[in-house]
């Protein structure tokens, strides 16, 4: 089956497709990504967006219209993917875009993401599943992270436990003990990725600079040790996984106070960048002294904040002994995983198999996530579906090299 997978992170900076292959032999889903493609998102819409992640700049109105922007602007996606491709789509699986994630206590469990999939049903004409992390949250789970579903089927070694860090606009992990057991993995939110050092640069560069490329700003600054202290200082931090958090916390609203007093105290704007850029690094670490099970043996790192030297070198030196790997070791590209994951996740909601882990989320119970569009292909669809298996995979294999037996 040929799934589009389609999202846009916290950073809102583009719309990542990923065209991947996908069958399911025994116990093991195998992956072949045929092709990526990242669209950037208008300036005009990002900014509408970023408008919604504070509730005294949004409105229903605004929610509402948005949601089709993002649709339209998803499906665009999606087909500029199949076209330098060169394949149609069996379905399409797309996260949206998260706006807001509440469920810390006191507030009514809830999430949303936008991207409405009608529309992407509509435009392309294939059958799309959308809109994941709610069912998990009805079980009683964060609805997050979701790529630990697809870490704990890759990332299972006989001898070696693993901490899969993603470092996207937050900063995520997946531990997955020896013997790769999914009774004991754990998954949580680790807290700020590169969303406080975009936001720092953007604003220090007068909109000149959307993030700090090759952590060029951090390598210049000095790192105030005051500053990262009260950074540290979060309640998030200390509160037990499962647990997931967003711009709702870790947002322009957290850290323009901390700016606006490092620059009056005199801090260059370096200094702010390389300060955000050690709490990145030193938040992951804190977290897994305090949380993981054990002292990981590799630590896998993919997303954006996989590509900034500055960072990469501090969170080495913070975890060491742990060998740093790269997603890129086992087939997977750092900046297309989380589609390519997404990919998955619609193939298995299409089938009706489970495709959570309830260690990871924290819910009651596996749960098929994802609501499903028909679209012209639906009932096509569901005739494959009557001979596919219903066994739920254990195992992910990625095919790097082309496929040769067809």
């Amino acid at each position: 089956m040929i799934v589009v997978g389609l999202m846009s992170g916290t950073s809102v900076d583009a719309i990542d497709a990923a065209v991947v292959d996908v069958a399911h032999a025994d116990d093991a889903l195998r992956m072949r990504l045929l092709g990526y493609h990242e669209t950037p998102i208008a300036d005009d819409l990002r900014s509408r967006i970023h408008r919604l992640f504070n509730p005294e700049t949004s409105g229903v109105d605004e929610v509402c219209e948005v949601n089709v922007l993002l649709g339209e602007a998803f499906a665009e996606a999606a087909a500029a993917a199949l076209r330098q491709t060169g394949v149609s789509a069996d379905l399409v699986a797309s996260h949206g875009q998260t706006v807001w994630h509440e469920v810390s206590p006191g507030h009514t469990r809830s999430t949303l993401q936008l991207a409405e999939p009608s529309v992407i049903a509509e435009r392309l004409g294939v059958t799309t599943v959308a809109d994941f992390r709610p069912r998990d949250i009805a079980a009683g789970g964060q609805g997050a992270p979701l790529a630990s579903w697809g870490d704990a089927l890759l990332f299972g070694d006989a001898r070696l436990s693993r901490a899969v860090q993603n470092i996207g606009g937050i900063g995520n992990v997946t531990w997955v003990p020896p013997g790769g057991q999914w009774e004991a993995m754990l998954a949580f939110d680790t807290g700020p990725g590169n969303a406080l050092i975009d936001h720092a640069a953007w604003r220090l560069s007068g909109g000149m600079q959307r993030f700090d490329a090759n952590g060029a700003m951090a390598a210049l600054g000095r790192v105030d040790d005051a500053l990262l202290s009260h950074l540290l200082a979060n309640p998030y931090f200390a509160a037990q996984p499962p647990k997931s958090t967003g711009r709702e916390l870790f947002g322009a609203q957290f850290v323009d106070p901390y700016i606006d007093r490092a620059l009056s105290d005199g801090l260059s704007p370096n200094d702010v960048v390389a300060t955000l850029t050690a709490f990145t690094a030193h938040s992951i670490a804190d977290q897994y002294r305090r949380f993981l099970p054990g002292r990981p043996d590799e630590v896998v790192v993919g997303g954006g904040g996989s590509r900034n030297p500055v960072l990469m070198q501090l969170l080495s030196d913070q975890l060491d002994p742990a060998q740093i790997r790269m997603h890129e070791d086992f087939g997977l590209p750092s900046l297309g995983r989380e589609a390519m994951y997404f990919a998955l996740l619609g193939h298995e909601a299409l089938h009706g198999r489970p495709n959570t882990v309830p260690t990871c989320t924290g819910a009651s119970h596996a749960v098929v996530m994802g609501k499903i569009i028909p679209g012209a292909n639906y009932r096509q669809l569901m005739r494959s579906l009557s001979t596919a298996p219903t066994t739920r995979p254990h195992r992910l294999e990625v095919v790097t090299a082309p496929d040769r037996s067809a």
